[in-house]
């Protein structure tokens, strides 16, 4: 078979949805599939190994050879082993120190890399997307939590321990409410939908709002893009709220610029779909903040996140894999 026929198989662990793909080492994707990331039996590990094996049944059926497997995990991940060390994240208790990439190695007979799932984003981005040709970029991945991803001066930064791109836990608010991590006024209290659903619950239940209308009732019910929804129907308390987000995300956007000085910056994830319409906003809070000289340099993109696309990091962590440890031989 030609170069041209080989293809990687990418793999995007989320919370509710784990995607893989059959994807060219140019970032084509030739195929996709999904499942739930927690299945009514069975568990998340067996599910990711189940849909690498249909990937590469896809691949044998359309004479193309898989050479690798690239997976994106969200928690800290010990990417030499392949295994995740730790997650805040309880729908990734399947994963804990669970040799996934030697397991999956063992069904698929190619090799494996895993990694952080927005380190696999990011590469993504930088390999085939908004930051192709850049030497760096930043993506925030704006879901349940925030996490990010960095590449500067083409290289991905990791950190000494691999807690590098923790920007969720930049404090906004000393005085702010505690986060999980310890601290207290994260930027992840501000913007992240967990605790953006979190907040409107406890708030809708004893002050004036739509939100419980919009959620049949139900407090527990209430979601962080009804927050959204609510605020743009002129819903004070969830106008408040999103208010709050704007200015915390542009405070955390300017940290990143005016720290790491970066050509693109990608938000991205389940939220930035509601903060899409808002990046006007976001962007006015980012310029009070910012460095002016380095904003203007930097291209921010809100981009609605898309399991479809994101199984484009597994194959980017591959190929960024394969050369650095071919750097690192030679």
């Amino acid at each position: 078979m030609s170069d041209a026929e080989d293809v990687l198989v990418g793999v995007d662990v989320g919370c509710t949805t784990l995607s893989g793909g059959l994807v060219r080492p140019d970032g084509t994707i030739l195929a996709s599939v999904q499942a739930p990331t927690n299945p009514k039996s069975g568990s998340a590990v067996d599910t990711t190994l189940a849909i690498v094996a249909d990937l590469c049944a896809e691949a044998h059926a359309r004479e193309l050879t898989v050479t690798a497997v690239g997976v994106g995990v969200p928690g800290l991940v010990d990417i030499e082993r392949g295994m995740l060390k730790a997650s805040v994240a309880s729908y990734m208790a399947d994963f804990q120190h669970v040799p996934l990439a030697e397991r999956i190695s063992a069904k698929a007979g190619v090799p494996v890399f895993v990694d952080n799932d927005v380190n696999a984003l990011v590469l993504g981005e930088w390999m085939f997307g908004r930051a192709r040709g850049a030497d760096s970029c930043i993506v925030l991945a704006i879901g349940s939590g925030i996490g990010a991803g960095i590449v500067l001066e083409g290289r991905l930064v990791r950190g000494k321990r691999g807690y590098a791109g923790e920007l969720g836990h930049i404090p906004i608010d000393f005085d702010g409410p505690p986060c999980v991590c310890g601290g207290r006024g994260c930027l992840s209290v501000y913007v992240a939908g967990y605790w953006m659903a979190s907040e409107a619950r406890r708030r809708a239940a004893v002050e004036p709002s739509s939100l419980l209308r919009r959620a049949g009732g139900d407090a527990s019910s209430i979601t962080a893009e009804m927050v959204f929804a609510a605020a743009a129907g002129g819903d004070a308390l969830s106008r408040s709220m999103v208010e709050r987000a704007c200015r915390a995300l542009g405070a955390g956007l300017a940290a990143a610029v005016n720290t790491l000085n970066p050509e693109v910056v990608v938000v991205t994830g389940g939220v930035a779909t509601s903060l899409a319409g808002l990046a006007g906003e976001i962007m006015a809070r980012t310029r009070e903040y910012a460095l002016a000289e380095a904003l203007a340099e930097t291209r921010i993109h809100f981009v609605p996140g898309n399991k479809s696309q994101t199984v484009r990091g597994g194959a980017a962590l591959v190929l960024y894999e394969r050369a650095r440890r071919s750097a690192e031989r030679t």
